[in-house]
């Protein structure tokens, strides 16, 4: 186990005790198999496409994919690997070169029809990777980036799969406060308007008293809706993402985010047992606990504790003989690979943008 073994290597992270060693080993093993898909050009093959309802629409199948390529990269980053450190070096500088390759004039990241969701990823990933190894040439990059994704938020406070349209969810939006909070963490500029305007955005999309939506499925009080609309949709991963937004906005301390916490923890177990085990790690499993670690990494003690255990289990019996992890609707395994990487170590805090 290479990672394994270079980790052993590495000073104690700050969160390693919260780790058990088959949640690091499974990683480790997650990680040589990311590293062996990776293509000559620094990218991760996937299905680029888009969710309808609870499927995956794809338009460009196998395409290099800017956001799981984003993703990948995290994950070698999350377990200490940066440029020119680490057996998995070449690997995350691959995938910066060719991300940096993908930039188009207006700094929207792009490729193969990739949209908003990847342009969050990748900005968030180089901002990351300006922020433990500086590049010269990131940061006018990320500059424009930033901007794009400043001037895509529509006039409720959120964003949608595409730049500059009227509509929004709380998924999409989520992604783009995160490479906002990175992209500010490294000093670039970030206009406190459009942070105060996704604030507004999750506190309308909160549910105060409990309703049912559209379909009738129930809308326990504090949970976050889909979008701010009385009888949108609320889940476990959105209510996750909401949570996330307004972490990752300065609020810690909050009545939202203490009752939205609630209501993670009393669902978890039958998403799960629904998303993950029944449906074989469902693109709603994987980005609701995107969100749901680091909800519960910034809670802490006992209840994150008890949270990594959980998902923990699940991830553990999900992950395929060869290391990876299954996504049956999604992009792919290399989709489902990076990510549960990411959720096993990203208590470690070796990525800036999710230190406590």
């Amino acid at each position: 186990m290479i990672c394994a073994l270079f980790l052993a290597a590495l000073p104690d992270p700050q969160g390693a005790s919260e780790i058990s060693r088959p949640g690091l080993d499974a990683a480790a093993r997650g990680l040589e198999w990311l590293a062996a898909q990776q293509r000559p050009d620094g990218s991760w093959a996937a299905d680029v496409g888009f969710k309808l309802e609870e499927g995956y629409r794809v338009w460009n199948p196998g395409a290099g994919h800017v956001g799981v390529t984003a993703l990948a990269g995290m994950a070698f980053l999350a377990g200490g690997h940066v440029p020119g450190r680490g057996p998995y070096a070449d690997v995350v500088e691959r995938a910066t070169n060719w991300i940096l390759g993908q930039v188009r004039d207006d700094g929207y990241i792009t490729a193969n029809e990739t949209r908003m969701y990847s342009h969050a990823f990748a900005t968030l990933f180089l901002a990351e990777i300006h922020g433990m190894d500086p590049r010269e040439e990131v940061r006018p990059i990320l500059q424009k980036a930033v901007d794009l994704i400043v001037a895509g938020q529509n006039a409720q406070g959120g964003w949608r799969y595409q730049p500059h349209v009227a509509d929004s969810d709380m998924s999409v939006a989520a992604c783009q406060v995160m490479a906002l909070r990175a992209a500010r963490n490294i000093g670039v500029q970030v206009p406190m308007g459009t942070v105060d305007a996704a604030i507004r955005y999750v506190r309308d999309s909160a549910v105060r008293d409990s309703n049912f939506d559209n379909h009738r499925r129930p809308n326990p009080a504090g949970s976050f809706r889909y979008q701010p609309d009385p009888f949108a949709r609320s889940s476990f991963a959105l209510t996750a993402a909401g949570i996330t937004i307004l972490h990752n906005s300065g609020l810690y301390a909050d009545e939202d985010i203490d009752k939205g916490m609630e209501v993670l923890e009393e669902s978890h177990q039958g998403f799960d047992a629904k998303y993950g085990i029944r449906l074989r790690g469902h693109y709603y499993f994987w980005y609701g606990h995107y969100y749901a670690v680091q909800a519960f990494h910034m809670a802490g003690g006992a209840r994150f504790r008890d949270y990594l255990k959980k998902v923990e289990t699940t991830l553990l019996a999900l992950q395929l003989e060869d290391g990876s992890w299954p996504n049956e609707k999604g992009p792919g395994r290399a989709y489902g690979t990076a990510t549960a990487c990411l959720i096993l170590q990203i208590p470690m805090e070796y990525l800036p943008i999710f230190q406590r």
